[in-house]
Parts: C-alpha cells; sequence; structure tokens
C-alpha cells in the first residue's frame, strides 16, 4: 500500500467515526516528516479517542504498522504516526488553536469529500 492509498484509508477511518472538518495536507513538496497529514477535530474527548482508534484499527487491518500514538489519554490532540501518513485528531477548541492548516499554509489542501470522490473513482 502507498501512502496515498494509506491516507486515504486513515481519512475514511476518520469519516466513519464522524469526524468533523477532514482536511489533508499534500506534505510531498513542503516536508520530508510526511507525504500526508491529516487534520480533523471531534467535540468531546470519546469521540477524538474513537476516532484515532479506528485509524489505528483501520491502518493495521491493511497491513501497515502504527509507528506511534501520543496524546490518547488526554484526548486534545492525539497524533496518529503512520510513518508516511500522520494523523491529527483534534479537540475542537485545540484544533482553532494550533491551526495547523495556517502553520503549513503551503501544503496543497484537500477535503475528505475530494478525496473520498478520488478513492470511489479508482476503486471502479
Amino acid at each position: 500500500m502507498d501512502s496515498k492509498q494509506l491516507m486515504q484509508v486513515a481519512a475514511k477511518a476518520s469519516d466513519d467515526k464522524r469526524a468533523e472538518d477532514i482536511v489533508v495536507l499534500d506534505m510531498n513538496s513542503v516536508s520530508l516528516v510526511a507525504d500526508y497529514f491529516i487534520i480533523c477535530h471531534a467535540s468531546n474527548e470519546r469521540q477524538v479517542q474513537a476516532i484515532a482508534r479506528n485509524i489505528k484499527e483501520e491502518a493495521e487491518a491493511n497491513g501497515m504498522d502504527v509507528q506511534r500514538l501520543e496524546g490518547f489519554e488526554h484526548a486534545r490532540w492525539i497524533l496518529v504516526d503512520l510513518d508516511d501518513v500522520v494523523c491529527h485528531v483534534f479537540h475542537e477548541d485545540e484544533r482553532h488553536y494550533y491551526n495547523l492548516e495556517r502553520l503549513w499554509g503551503d501544503a496543497p489542501t484537500y477535503s475528505f469529500e475530494e478525496i473520498d470522490r478520488e478513492r470511489e473513482q479508482m476503486e471502479r
């Protein structure tokens, strides 16, 4: 599975647990840290944990290793490191405060709807 397919799996896993405002940043031309950042949020800690847990489970079900899972206990900002794809699952308040989209403003940005549409076309 390449990094784009992994990003699609993780984005879908986020959506399956009702993550809000899922955004994908294409980091290929901006950073060596990862190929993609996925950023999303939820309005309470339990839902933040459910989203992160589902990303982890779906990645593992697709044969990918989770490198790190940080912040799970407090569930204000959980980082799910899938190596080439890094998922940032925020509590709504923290997402607005840290505003990673602005910090990495040079990266091309895609909505979940765009990513999901492309994934569906590839499956046909």
